[in-house]
Formats: structure tokens, sequence, C-alpha cells
């Protein structure tokens, strides 16, 4: 076993694992609340933000579809502002283009009218439009009725984790997995990575995203959910022009999925997607990716199966598109008349860590729990990449007041 001995010099006060943005926006706060804070930052890959905070479609999200006072509404509402504040500061690309949520079918209105309500609810600048009005701002768009919401945006988030990375002034170890975690509630942690590396540490923030409850368990903490990863597949419009902004469906409020949206980026190109199927791996990125022992955990978890029993019919229809472009295709001209199967160019695609408990309830807002000398972050997709500035500080918050007391 790794050893924490009174003996030993710390290598740093805090620990953090996991280099995407949410735990470089963490190293980050902890550095500028209090100087001098040695932080270190496990990431077990080459380079920073390579799994979801990479793997997104670069939104800047408003914060209009979470519940009123949750952590995501406040922190996506707040976090929003403060991107575009960074990546102006910091010359990192960037645009507030605001987008469309458009209802195609008449069973869609009262969500959309409810979606207004809950925008007002938080703070966030709605306006309605009609079917004329769709035409105006997106021609090619068909729809009965939208919205539209101003304060949404894009940016290179893998651009900001990199400078979050550089103002920290934090040591980032990259290729640095964790093997094994050594927990003294009395003295603190260390941390072995498969290297053979041993760093102790006063604090341990866990920010491993798709790996967060694993690592939870090292430590000794029982998380109380599992990771239960979701692939979302994107593709790239090979007729841009369609497109002149960000166009998104109503989501149905029984998932934490926004449905297969269009998102011209930072760079032009406009993606298509994500759908939402189950992976089979942690970092399943395609279909023949599997890995037995990963998959075995998620089936072993009771919530896996009844989440499939609750909303099998969901999922049929998200397999179906993953398998058939035609039917990928189909849902997508619900929105985009024009769009035919070949404008939809392959595109690289993203997993979500999707925390879910063993009642089989979808965790819908960030959850973020402390055990002794740790502090877990067990829940962060999306808007996580939008509202991480706030939860970093939240997070650096906790780490802090564990440091402090000793």
């Amino acid at each position: 076993m790794v050893q924490v001995r009174p003996e030993i010099a710390y290598d740093c006060d805090v620990l953090v694992v996991g280099g995407g943005i949410v735990g470089l926006s963490t190293a980050y706060a902890i550095t500028r609340a209090v100087p001098g804070t040695r932080v270190t930052v496990l990431e077990k890959e080459a380079g920073p933000a390579r799994h979801q905070t990479g793997r997104n479609s670069g939104v800047i999200h408003s914060g209009i579809y979470y519940r009123p006072g949750s952590l995501k509404a406040r922190y996506a509402v707040k976090g929003a502002a403060e991107m575009v504040k960074f990546c102006a500061e910091y010359g990192i690309a960037h645009a507030v283009t605001g987008k469309l949520i458009v209802a195609t079918e008449r069973s869609e209105l009262p969500r959309l009218h409810g979606l207004v309500q809950r925008g007002r609810e938080n703070g966030i600048p709605v306006r309605e439009m009609g079917p004329a009005q769709i035409t105006e701002y997106e021609p090619e768009v068909r729809g009965l009725a939208a919205i539209h919401v101003g304060t949404t945006g894009i940016c290179d988030f893998v651009g900001v984790a990199r400078q979050l990375a550089e103002a920290s002034g934090a040591e980032i170890r990259y290729g640095a997995r964790v093997e094994r975690v050594d927990r003294r509630p009395d003295l603190g942690v260390a941390v072995r990575t498969t290297a053979g590396d041993v760093v102790r540490a006063r604090v341990l923030v866990n920010c491993a995203g798709l790996h967060c409850d694993e690592v939870a368990r090292l430590t000794g903490d029982d998380p109380g959910m599992r990771i239960v990863p979701f692939r979302g597949e994107y593709f790239t419009l090979a007729r841009p022009e369609l497109v002149k902004g960000l166009v998104y469906p109503v989501p149905d409020p029984a998932f934490p999925f926004l449905g297969v949206h269009l998102t011209r980026g930072i760079d032009g190109s406009v993606h298509i997607g994500p759908n939402a199927v189950p992976a089979l791996a942690r970092e399943g990125y395609g279909w023949g990716v599997v890995r037995p022992r990963e998959l075995g955990a998620t089936l072993a978890w009771p919530g896996s199966w009844r989440i499939a029993r609750r909303h099998w019919r969901y999922g049929a229809g998200e397999l179906r598109r993953s398998v058939s472009k035609g039917a990928f295709t189909d849902a997508v001209r619900r929105l985009l008349p024009a769009v035919r199967e070949d404008d939809l160019v392959p595109s690289a695609a993203g997993v979500r860590a999707q925390a879910v408990l063993r009642d089989g309830t979808l965790v819908d807002d960030f959850l973020i729990k402390e055990g002794p000398r740790t502090v877990h972050v067990l829940n962060a997709p999306s808007p996580a990449a939008t509202a991480s500035l706030p939860i970093g500080r939240e997070v650096a918050r906790r780490a802090l007041a564990v440091l402090e007391a000793g």
C-alpha cells in the first residue's frame, strides 16, 4: 500500500485528479483565492481536455433549461457571462450568437412556453417568434414557433482549459493515471500513479469525469452513484450555408439530453448532434470500443437496468438513429427540411459522464460531495464547461475549508 507518513513532506497542498476544464478551473480558483497554495493536477492523458471538455459542441449555454435555484441554473447563467469575459480577456476564440429553440409539433408548444417562463425565472432574456420570424432568422429552418435566447454563445473550450492550466500556476502532470489512493484522515492522502510515482497532499479533489466514481471508491468513499456513459454521435454538415447559427429542438424534460441540434462552431463549420446511446466503455467513442470490465460494472449497477426498463422506447429511438444514417437524417429534417443524407459527414463522438443512482434516477444537477480530506465532483456533464468557472470556485472553497481545518 501507498502510505502517508508524518515525517515525509507533502508534495502539494491540494491534489486535483483530472485535467478537464472543471479540474483546471478548480486549480485556477484555488491559487487565485489563496496565492501560494501548492496545487498539483494529475491527468492521465498526454494533454488537457481530451474527453468531455474537448468533445462537445462548444456551446456557451444560457441556463434556460435548468430548474430555477439548481446549481445548473445558477452556475450556467453566471458561468456564461464569466466565460465570455474570460475568453475576451485572454484572446480565446468566442462569439455571443444567440440561439433558436424551435417547436416543430403542436405537442411541443406547451413545453416551449414552459421554457419561456423558466428563462424569465432564471433571469434570461427570451424573445418569442412565429414561423415568419423563424424563417427571417434561419431561412432554411421550419417550425410552428420558437424562442430566441440571446445570451447563448460558442467558444473554444480546449483553449479555455489550456489557459486555465497556464494561469493557475499549478504543476500539471500529464500521462499520470491514478492507480491507488491511501487516505489518512488525520494526515492527508498519498496517490500512486501507474508510472510508480507517489504524490502526497493534504487534500484530494476528484474531478475525474468519466472515472469520478472509481476514483471516489479508491479513496474509500462511497459515491452513492455510478457513471453510466452515454455516447453522443455527431455529423458535420457538408453544406454549412444551410445554417446561420444555433438551432435546438424543444427538449424532453424527462431526460438530461437536449436532442439533436445544429451548431455553427467557432471555426465556421456546422455540427449536427448529438444523439444519446449507451457506450460500451467509459471512453467508448464508437461501437467498436468495448471494455468488458467497465461494461460489466455498468450492467452490475441496478440503476442501469431500471433506466432501461423505464425508458426503453426513448432508447430504442436513439439506437435506431445511431445505426441508421437515414433515421438520423429524418430527425434532422424536422428542423432543417433541406438536409439530405449525403450532407451528413461523420464527425468525432463524445461520451457524457452521466451519474445514475441505484434506483435508476438520472442525476439532473451538478453533484459535489465531500469525505475526509476529499472533495468529489460526481456529476458534471453539460453545461459544466459553460459553468466551469463558478463550479471551480465552489470546489475550491470546499477544498480550502478542508485545508484550513487541518
